[in-house]
């Protein structure tokens, strides 16, 4: 039972229907014209979230960058295929073998090896809890380029989960000679490019590494920059200041199309946009209040006066066209079954037409962010939508938006946006976002049926069963409102059509490779 068929056997469900919609956007990639000879060749991409560390198992932006790499990653058709690893195979229900890719040297040199492997997980699961709960790792060995993992529990999710950019494989013991934090401002890696220079919360700027194992980059340099801001990312690519920016506003697209030099990528993504719940608070806790305010979402403007036709309606927090999504029709907006909703919850309209319970008028905090830049456009349209059932949302713009959730107690709601299927399967966002320890249930939900459902599909291997149990659990949250799923969304990329030999996927993980080029 080899990679080859685990990639069927576990957790790779993207049919062929799937990766029409993956393949889909609006791009002019089948343009080439010869490289640059020179060995001055450099990229500029602006991102949208930035970081003010390069720890490997906190932070994407060292998988993003080129910098680090993961055992398994996903192809170009969302399916797993090894990276790292050349191959694995279960040897029963708590042992994964997996054999190390010979050749492969860390940026100073050192040999990567099952130890090498070994203590880099070691390192992870002590740094990051996210990574600890995400591969529950019992104990491991390594021998030569063989690392025999053993799990806590059954886990034949184990290989898509390594495709996690927290699971990338450092040279640990190179942390050791430069310090904790010299090594997380420049992780000694795998990948295409080292760290040259690291302002953190401004750029990573990364070097070739002529030693890398897949072959000699063919960028000399490459600068990994940040900023929040949609608008100044539109204009940086537009000046050219940059080659590559992610996140761009729609109502951009237009005239960077117009632009000779530039184009447009418009990408289906893995992503839900959508509204979370903080059931930490009271008014949260009534189910009836969430019917009402998912009626109150309207999902059909947010994809086509917000999103300009580069979304599609939510009905789950899976893009429906994946095997494991709701088949079930999404909530249409309804202000009157919103406000039958709040009535039977024990509010009245009053005067004013406001809903009011206990004298009080029912009032919500809706927190958002710019880093994506239809989220306030969406928590601006709720808004309105909602005053339309007597209910009152006033808006929280913040930088920090995660930090901000972990921080405070006293928001309600949030405009969130979630890769809720970056490995290919379900099982990642269910664990993470309502399992009440996973890293992104932040609304703290803990609900007995569906915590159930989630450990049943934790110990099931088998595809057919792992969909079905999903698609279960998709329909609990959607009859209980644990959250509610605005749209699915297209990854909007600008790219100046001097860069070749490179396209961003649905994953968003893999930004700097060694094919990346200009011409």
């Amino acid at each position: 039972m080899k990679s080859n068929l685990l990639k069927s056997k576990t957790l790779s469900f993207l049919l062929a229907g799937v990766l029409s919609f993956v393949a889909t956007g609006c791009s002019d990639a089948g343009k080439t014209a010869a490289p640059v000879q020179d060995d001055n060749k450099k990229v500029t991409l602006l991102y949208t979230f930035k970081t003010g560390s390069l720890d490997p198992h906190n932070s994407r932006t060292p998988l993003n960058a080129g910098i680090t790499e993961t055992l398994v990653k996903l192809d170009k058709d969302l399916k797993l295929e090894g990276w790292l690893a050349t191959k694995w195979e279960a040897k029963d229900d708590t042992t994964w073998v997996f054999t190390i890719r010979d050749g492969v040297t860390f940026h100073d040199g050192t040999k990567v090896d099952a130890a090498a492997v070994k203590a880099s997980f070691e390192r992870g699961i002590a740094a990051s809890k996210t990574l600890a709960s995400a591969l529950k790792i019992a104990s491991m060995e390594a021998s030569g380029q063989t690392l025999t993992i053993k799990t806590k529990e059954p886990y034949p999710a184990l290989p898509s989960e390594l495709v996690n950019p927290y699971a990338s494989v450092v040279n640990a013991e190179a942390e050791k000679k430069m310090g904790k934090e010299a090594f997380n401002n420049a992780p000694v890696g795998t990948g295409p490019f080292k760290v040259k220079q690291f302002t953190p919360n401004i750029e990573v700027l990364v070097e070739r590494y002529d030693g890398y194992w897949a072959g000699k980059p063919k960028l000399k340099e490459a600068s990994f920059k940040f900023n929040e801001d949609a608008n100044v990312r539109t204009l940086a690519l537009q000046s050219k200041e940059a080659d590559i920016v992610y996140n761009l506003p729609a109502e951009s697209i237009d005239a960077i199309k117009k632009n000779e030099a530039l184009k447009i990528e418009s990408v289906p993504s893995l992503r839900t946009h959508l509204i979370m719940y903080n059931l930490q608070k009271t008014v949260m806790q009534d189910l009836k209040v969430r019917m009402a305010l998912n009626y109150l979402v309207n999902r059909e403007s947010i994809a086509k006066d917000i999103m300009l036709g580069h979304a599609i309606p939510a009905n789950g927090p899976f893009n429906t066209r994946l095997p494991f999504g709701s088949k079930e029709p999404g909530v249409p907006m309804d202000v009157t079954k919103a406000k039958a909703l709040l009535e039977e919850a024990g509010y009245k309209a009053g005067a004013d037409g406001k809903m009011m319970k206990d004298g009080k008028p029912l009032t919500l905090e809706l927190i958002t962010y710019k880093g994506r830049p239809e989220l306030p456009l969406m928590a601006q349209l709720l808004q309105s939508d909602a005053a339309k059932a007597g209910v009152t949302i006033n808006i929280k713009t913040v930088e920090k938006v995660d930090s901000y959730l972990k921080e405070n107690k006293d928001w309600d709601m949030v405009t969130y946006s979630n890769l809720t299927a970056p490995r290919g399967d379900g099982g990642f966002y269910l664990n993470t976002a309502f399992i009440p320890e996973g890293s992104l249930n932040q609304g703290k939900i803990n609900n007995s049926r569906l915590n159930d459902i989630i450990k049943q599909l934790n110990g099931t291997g088998d595809n057919y069963k792992r969909v079905q149990l999903s698609q279960d659990a998709v329909a609990v949250i959607n009859k209980e409102v644990l959250q509610s799923f605005a749209v699915y969304p297209n990854i909007i990329v600008g790219i100046n059509k001097r860069v070749v030999g490179w396209t961003p996927g649905a994953e968003e993980y893999y930004m700097f490779t060694h094919t990346m080029d200009v011409k």
